[in-house]
């Protein structure tokens, strides 16, 4: 064999070599680098795929490295996560993972949060909370009541319309004392002008209303507002009530937390929570303690409408609720919420924000009749507490 057959064969074998290794060393991102496991479990990955991000206080540290179907209707998916070994010092054991969306468009990706002070440290394999991903058909149910009311103002709209014509058409005629007035050439005309004036409002109104009808369309196919539903903390006004109780029980509870709006929400007027890990000591008690019942009661202070408080303090005995069981393992069954509005016994230091309390009963405590749906949303008094409507969505196997 001669020398540059030799030589040419070599070249082709190296650069095999080569473009192997290339492919190799691009699919492992963290080849060189210290990495440890955690999994998480999730009810619907809603689109996560196997290589996807994983962030950790918002930057880039790790990927996902498999998703795993479970073996029956009762367990979960399973999805197992790749990170530097550098967070091991800010994720611990509270952490809780999410399945974010990059910008309004984008790649879904896994958000794992920092954990509190003094939890101990994850290792390799442990597996961490999730929080259910947002799910885009409760957002377009939403879409479509928005819809579906719009369109009832333009029926009203077009039915004020027809009946203007209908009394703009009997002065023209002459019916009536103000057809009587038309023989007056000057009230006849004045009159002729306020008429047409208030038609081209309608009209305008009317077209305004169209509008607003074909945009709140448009947003049952847009997935750009999704933003818009987080905002309030909770997506379906209709579940408020679902779990509500229509007052104390007459025994006193064995355990009791407090915790000031300020204390867990991201707004005054908001049920959105902000610093949720401040109830792990309550979840915590939950599961590892027997009990009869537990009620998370809420109310504002003095100020503020009554109306609002009340719907208010409903959507926030709800999402605290919904955290706790969503994150402990306990009969959810005997969870319950009261929503107490506005409270004139308030402590003064929580006006503001108002108040949170968790009140855990012991075994064979008589429970309260739950209380029923009212007609509408409104305030109520400490002695006859209107509930939301009874729809919740279904609560964590």
């Amino acid at each position: 064999m001669s020398r540059a057959i030799r030589l040419g064969a070599f070249i082709v074998v190296t650069l095999a070599i080569l473009v192997a290794g290339v492919f190799i060393i691009g699919s492992k991102e963290y080849l060189f680098s210290s990495t440890y496991k955690l999994k998480t479990q999730f009810d619907n990955v809603a689109g996560l795929a196997s290589g996807a991000d994983v962030e950790v206080g918002g930057v880039h540290s790790g990927t996902v490295v498999s998703i795993t179907l479970p073996h029956n209707t009762r367990d979960k998916v399973t999805v197992v996560l790749e990170l530097d070994k550098s967070t091991q010092d800010i994720v611990k054991k509270d952490s809780v993972a999410s399945i974010e969306t990059e910008g309004l468009l984008g790649n879904e990706y896994v958000a794992v949060s920092f954990g509190s002070d003094g939890q101990a440290d994850v290792v390799n394999g442990d597996t961490i909370a999730s929080v259910a991903p947002l799910q885009m058909g409760a957002i377009l149910k939403q879409a479509s009541g928005i819809l579906d009311s719009s369109q009832e103002a333009v029926k009203n709209v077009t039915a004020a319309t027809a009946h203007l014509n209908e009394v703009s058409a009997k002065i023209d005629s002459g019916q009536g004392t103000v057809g009587a007035l038309v023989n007056d050439k000057q009230l006849y005309n004045n009159l002729e002008q306020t008429t047409a004036s208030m038609q081209t409002t309608m009209q305008q109104a009317q077209v305004g209303v169209t509008a607003f009808s074909e945009n709140m369309e448009a947003m049952k196919h847009n997935f750009l507002l999704s933003g818009f539903f987080k905002k309030r903390g909770y997506e379906d006004e209709a579940a408020l009530g679902a779990n509500r109780i229509s007052g104390l029980p007459q025994a006193a509870p064995v355990k009791s937390f407090t915790f000031t709006g300020k204390d867990l929400f991201d707004k005054h007027d908001s049920a959105k929570l902000k610093h949720e890990k401040r109830l792990n000591e309550a979840g915590k008690f939950l599961a590892d303690n027997e009990f009869g019942l537990a009620i998370v009661e809420v109310s504002t202070g003095k100020e503020g409408d009554e109306k609002n408080d009340q719907t208010l303090t409903e959507a926030r005995a709800m999402v605290v609720r919904q955290y706790l069981v969503d994150h402990y393992g306990f009969e959810d069954a005997d969870v319950k919420t009261l929503g107490e509005g506005k409270k004139a016994s308030a402590d003064s230091n929580s006006e503001d924000w108002g108040s949170v309390k968790i009140l855990i009963f012991p075994p064979g405590t008589d429970k309260p009749a739950d209380a029923p749906a009212p007609a509408s949303t409104g305030s109520a008094s400490d002695g006859d507490k209107q509930a939301l409507p009874a729809t919740a969505p279904s609560p964590k196997s």
